[in-house]
């Protein structure tokens, strides 16, 4: 029995992935860093890029460890949307808010579907 998994999360779970990918890079690089220059701080988008592949191909286990790590990400936004001093540099936390959240409900309820099936045929 397949579970209907619906491809608008799935979209909407790989979009929001990859612009918290490149809110995180142009953040920490042009937009609002932490060193005036750049900083090695760009380097946080690059957990984010190791589960792209397997968003995009739809593969329910990278959704599941990758929801549980869009909330590092999630926590990071809060903290410095709460503690930065710049202007810019709050603004481009809830951002990172923003995208981080929507990529976790996405993705969990993208997973819904298919932990639901598996769980009836344990049953």
């Amino acid at each position: 029995m397949n579970p209907e998994l619906n491809p608008r999360l799935r979209l909407l779970a790989s979009v929001s992935l990859f612009a918290l990918i490149v809110l995180c890079v142009a953040w920490e690089t042009v937009v609002a860093p932490l060193r005036p220059g750049g900083s090695w701080m760009l380097l946080k988008a690059l957990p984010l890029a190791v589960p792209l592949r397997g968003i995009v191909r739809g593969n329910i286990y990278t959704y599941q460890w990758a929801a549980m790590l869009s909330l590092l990400y999630l926590m990071e936004g809060v903290v410095r949307a709460m503690s930065d001093p710049a202007p810019l540099s709050v603004l481009m936390a809830w951002g990172e808010i923003l995208l981080s959240a929507t990529f976790f409900l996405s993705a969990i309820f993208y997973v819904r579907p298919a932990k639901r099936a598996a769980r009836s045929q344990r049953a």
